[in-house]
């Protein structure tokens, strides 16, 4: 048997490879910023999402709980201004059983509660979104043409083509974690807008 021969590696081998030591050395960058850097960048963004028109118009909005320790961009202002306004507000849920994840309307963030996936989820009996106008997507990182890179779990690339479109998907990281190129998989599904604390940018299609 001749090199030639020999089967290579599996379709996707070295993109995946390439998304876990990304995914290592932006955790590592995210979790050493000081927190009052990740409040000021979150405030930042936050301000620039209130001012996105595909944002001012929506009236049903899915976003996510923040995992404090980890140093995510919080959006919880942002709640807030939602629910000012009169927008209703989904947050995700995982199924236990399936462990599938889906959007579920919350009457108020108190309704919220950590119940075994490290972030906080509405109740099992709470209104499911059945369609939204916007999905609000945390990120380790994201590039120019929307594509992001998540944990692994792949959660958001289940589950955004349910509602996106017609649903306006808006990927959110602080501006170092947005890069000029991310590895793609099958099964990647892009966002179409990056809003980060110095820009806010439509996906390169």
């Amino acid at each position: 048997m001749t090199d030639d021969d020999r089967d290579g590696p599996p379709p996707g081998y070295y993109e995946h490879r390439a998304k876990t030591e990304l995914r290592k050395r932006l955790r590592g960058l995210r979790n050493t910023t000081p927190a009052s850097a990740c409040d000021a960048r979150s405030q930042r963004i936050v301000e620039r999402l209130l001012a996105l028109d595909a944002l001012k118009r929506a009236t049903r909005v899915a976003l996510f709980w923040p995992i404090v320790a980890r140093h995510e961009v919080d959006l919880r202002p942002l709640d807030e201004a939602l629910r000012a306004r009169g927008a209703r507000v989904a947050y995700p849920a995982i199924d236990p059983e399936t462990n599938a994840m889906t959007f579920r309307f919350v009457p108020a963030v108190a309704d919220l509660e950590v119940q075994g996936y490290g972030f906080a989820e509405p109740a099992a009996d709470a209104e499911e979104a059945t369609a939204l106008d916007a999905v609000l997507v945390p990120a380790l990182a994201l590039d120019s043409r929307g594509h992001r890179l998540g944990y692994g779990a792949g959660y958001y690339d289940r589950t955004l083509p349910r509602f996106c479109p017609p649903a306006v998907s808006i990927g959110v990281a602080y501006d170092f974690q947005l890069l000029v190129e991310l590895p793609v998989t099958e099964g990647d599904v892009p966002c179409d807008w990056i809003v980060t604390d110095t820009r806010v940018l439509a996906a390169e299609r």
